[in-house]
């Protein structure tokens, strides 16, 4: 059998929430029970990509994911190439992908990291997407309680601090207002 025609495997479909970055959405789907992948590029490998899915999953994008990338992902994954895109930064938008950066407010609302966040010019949060309100909260880079940097949203499995427990929803109460 030639390359072209070989036969890829499909994963389990894990539904995308609004707004939600791609690192995060990768992470939930490797963990998800019927994938249960243990790393991005085990991904990476199923979709012909190699370690190009670790490196979204820790939010460096250059170069930007291609096209052909994006479907191939897609035609794994069962999620629409255009509906990845939209869990990527507009191209040409300068991302800082270190400190990770949280709204607990709208990790309430919806439990996902939204690649917003991660603008090197956002310092304060708009609210969730597809909201009316603003939270205008100043974004986090560590927990409140312990003061333990973010991990990668990839890695956010419980939604809480991985060294305390604290929910990140819970972080909402003590975020500053500008």
């Amino acid at each position: 059998m030639d390359e072209d025609n070989k036969i890829l495997p499909k994963l389990a479909y894990v539904e995308p929430y609004i707004g939600e970055s791609i690192s995060h959405y990768l992470g939930r789907l490797r963990r998800f029970k019927a994938n249960s992948l243990p790393s991005g590029y085990s991904l990476g490998k199923i979709a012909g990509l190699g370690a190009v899915i670790s490196r979204w999953e820790k939010l460096y994008f250059n170069p930007f994911p291609t096209q052909q990338e994006l479907e191939a992902l897609a035609s794994v994954v069962g999620v629409n190439a255009d509906r990845l895109t939209e869990m990527l930064p507009p191209k040409g938008m300068t991302m800082k992908p270190r400190p990770i950066r949280l709204c607990g407010a709208c990790y309430a609302e919806s439990p996902c990291h939204r690649f917003e966040w991660q603008f090197k010019d956002i310092m304060k949060c708009d609210g969730y997407a597809g909201r009316r309100h603003r939270h205008e909260l100043r974004l986090l880079t560590k927990c409140i309680n312990c003061e333990t940097p973010f991990p990668i949203p990839a890695d956010w499995i419980k939604g809480e601090c991985p060294h305390c427990s604290l929910p990140f929803a819970n972080m909402a109460k003590r975020q500053r207002r500008d």
